[in-house]
């Protein structure tokens, strides 16, 4: 039987509404996940809910335990992950409270653990990613904002940067050039350590600005700004999370490279 498993990003630390049962540390051949699992009931149906950042967001995105968070879901019977992600828009469509549900994306990122494999002798295994969601889970996602009455972009291109630090203008000016529609600190290596143990994974992207040079950041990002976007679009969230939460995924299969392509 499926299980979804909610990765909660910057805003999420918490899942109001989520009926607790029990909260457990999970240790895993790649140390600790970002906090415990939270396991309870969302809506009367069955999560998994991890704080990427941890509790009280201190972990940077650069400093997440990345395989040690998916591989704890994975442990604990997770088969179906949503990653709530927040993002700088640069595409015009995304601006500032505007949601998406990405289909690709261009990792930035350096020097983090980015796979499970550590061949020891072993042969080398390549795993195709030409496609880095999981089709069926996106099409799950892009169900519960349409049911809950939330517009938003299907498709778009996911920039993975290294963070903590904003962008310059002059990269931002260079990730739209390479085609990317919004800018993020923890797409990767999420989303290909979820496909590389087989786990089948999408991600809601929340814009809460507008990336460095673009429209309303013309002369800077409003941190300010940042904080109430944020606040408003997580509230929005909690009744997208509860509509995820009541789709069955016992009959959606686990992600395959081509998944629904």
């Amino acid at each position: 039987m499926g299980k979804l498993g909610i990765i909660g990003g910057s805003g999420l630390t918490q899942l109001p509404g989520l009926a607790v049962t029990h909260r457990q540390v999970i240790r895993t051949p790649f140390g600790e996940p970002s906090g415990p699992l939270i396991f309870g009931e969302l809506d009367g149906h069955p999560i998994v809910f991890l704080a990427r950042h941890g509790h009280g967001h201190t972990i940077p995105p650069h400093l997440v335990n990345y395989r040690a968070n998916i591989q704890a879901l994975h442990d604990q019977g997770v088969s179906h992950v949503v990653s709530v992600a927040t993002v700088g828009g640069i595409h015009p469509d995304l601006g500032p409270g505007r949601l998406c549900v990405p289909d690709q994306i261009i990792d930035y990122t350096h020097g983090r653990e980015s796979t499970f494999a550590e061949y020891n002798g072993k042969p080398v295994h390549h795993e195709d990613f030409t496609w880095p969601y999981c089709e069926a889970m996106r099409q799950h996602c892009l169900r519960a904002l349409r049911q809950t009455g939330e517009v938003c972009r299907d498709g778009g291109v996911y920039a993975a940067v290294q963070g903590p630090r904003l962008e310059t203008r002059a990269e931002i000016e260079r990730l739209a050039r390479d085609g990317a529609d919004m800018v993020g600190m923890t797409g990767m290596p999420e989303a290909y350590l979820a496909r590389e143990i087989g786990l089948c994974y999408a991600a809601v992207a929340a814009s809460v600005n507008w990336a460095a040079g673009r429209e309303g950041s013309t002369t800077g990002v409003s941190l300010h700004g940042v904080e109430t976007t944020l606040t408003r679009v997580v509230e929005r969230l909690h009744a997208v999370l509860a509509s995820l939460a009541r789709m069955d995924y016992a009959s959606v299969p686990p992600a395959m490279p081509d998944a629904g392509r």
